[in-house]
């Protein structure tokens, strides 16, 4: 058969399932409702907003290296072949993406085997602008986080901790890497400190930056990644648009990639309030 015979059949049957999928589409939600059980409250209710967590990925986008961390090769194109497809090569910390388990510990959880009960969460904006717009390397700490709950009440349970420090504003200049001419980088992130306040005073499934570490850039030792990561925690850099939701009572969804034996991967994040 040729090629375009193919596409064609491909095309006939993708359009005669749709009516099919529209109509099995409110099936789905209820069984989705009772495969995830106790998750949020959120998910039974229907949203008023939601939110795209997540930065466009793209061949110049910042990393932490400073080098070209993603890569796409067009295979297909639709002049030629009547469909388009590339084949991507990319680093797994790139972009809006996510840290696992694994990748600061010997033998912890892969991204693969994140439950996705701790990838649909609770959101708890702490906004640290205003010290991160005089002191590049201002950091989370355990009395910012008591500051969030004299204010907002207790953390709740499986949350996501996120650090707003304003740093979105600088992406697409030197200074979101902000590196000076010893070769170091200079951006807010969560004190060591911090990361064990949650461990010992919450539980909390993940902590999340508007910059690309959760470590302040200057870290000789990534000693939040180390104090984090290994106790079955997960970790999100890069996220965006932090300044567009409230402080609480959001519900992050985390749309991890799922590839065996992976430490981390780009992923779409959004939230529901």
């Amino acid at each position: 058969m040729c090629n375009a015979c193919v596409i064609n059949d491909i095309k006939d049957r993708m359009l005669s399932r749709r009516s099919l999928f529209k109509a099995a589409a409110a099936g789905t939600v209820t069984a989705a409702a009772a495969t995830f059980g106790s998750a949020p409250v959120a998910m039974a209710q229907a949203a008023s907003s939601v939110t795209d967590m997540t930065h466009e990925l793209h061949e110049d986008f910042p990393t932490f290296f400073g080098e070209q961390q993603f890569f796409k090769d067009q295979k297909f194109n639709y002049a030629e072949h009547k469909f388009n497809l590339f084949e991507l090569r990319v680093n797994e910390h790139t972009g809006t993406h996510v840290d696992a388990p694994l990748h600061f510990s010997e033998n912890g959880t892969s991204v693969a085997e994140i439950p996705v009960g701790n990838l649909v969460v609770p959101l708890a904006v702490i906004d640290i602008r205003e010290k991160a717009a005089s002191n590049p390397d201002a950091e989370v700490t355990p009395d910012d986080i008591k500051a969030w709950i004299s204010k907002n009440g207790d953390l709740p349970e499986n949350v996501c901790v996120a650090m707003l420090s304003g740093w979105q504003q600088h992406l697409g200049t030197d200074k979101f890497r902000n590196a000076d001419g010893e070769g170091k980088m200079h951006f807010p992130g969560f004190h060591v400190e911090a990361a064990k306040y949650l461990l010992e005073e919450s539980k909390a499934a993940g902590i999340a930056v508007d910059t690309l570490s959760l470590d302040f850039g200057k870290s000789p030792d990534f000693a939040t990644h180390y104090a984090w990561l290994p106790e079955n925690r997960w970790g999100l850099e890069g996220i965006a648009n932090l300044d567009k939701v409230p402080v609480k009572g959001a519900t992050l969804v985390v749309g991890a990639p799922k590839h065996r034996g992976g430490t981390g991967g780009p992923a779409r994040v959004f939230t529901l309030a």
